[in-house]
């Protein structure tokens, strides 16, 4: 058994908890995992079914391919998971963990449909911290969000005060 770990989608109508993650975190470069997370890429992680549970709600599911289910959230819309039939394992985006920075990538595939922009990351003009740049826009935006937190609550979202 390994690192527990939480996470959910943005709104919190839907939360799971991972006792452990397989070796094959990774992002995927194909069209359909590019259509599913509307990104360059998806950012995925296995845990094998005994190690996993829902504990808030449960994700809508898409079937993109036949035996495949892709599971995100109905009410903000969140990518949350990768399942093929008969899989001992879920894959999970890393994105939705309370602490992706946690999930370290072990591959890449999909290449066929790596996007050149994707190449272009490194060398683009860096504009700061949304922070330290817009600090006004930035209390705005944890003033009034909706999302979240990155840790589990036992009811989200919290009571109107």
């Amino acid at each position: 058994m390994g690192t527990v770990r939480t996470g959910g989608c943005q709104c919190g109508a839907v939360r799971f908890r991972a006792a452990s993650i397989r070796d094959n975190a990774h992002v995927c470069h194909c069209r359909m995992c590019q259509k599913a997370y509307g990104n360059f890429f998806s950012a995925l992680v296995g845990v094998p079914l005994t190690d996993f549970e829902w504990t808030r709600g449960e994700p809508s599911v898409f079937s993109s391919s036949e035996g495949i289910e892709r599971g995100f959230c109905a009410a903000c819309g969140t990518p949350m998971s990768f399942f093929r039939e008969g899989n001992a394992h879920i894959s999970l985006s890393i994105g939705a963990f309370d602490d992706p920075a946690s999930v370290p990538l072990d591959f890449e595939l999909g290449i066929e449909g790596r996007l050149p922009q994707v190449d272009q990351l490194a060398s683009l003009p860096n504009f700061g911290s949304t922070e330290e740049d817009d600090p006004e826009g930035a209390e705005l935006a944890r003033r009034s969000s909706h999302q979240h937190p990155d840790h589990d609550t036992d009811i989200w979202p919290p009571a109107e005060q």
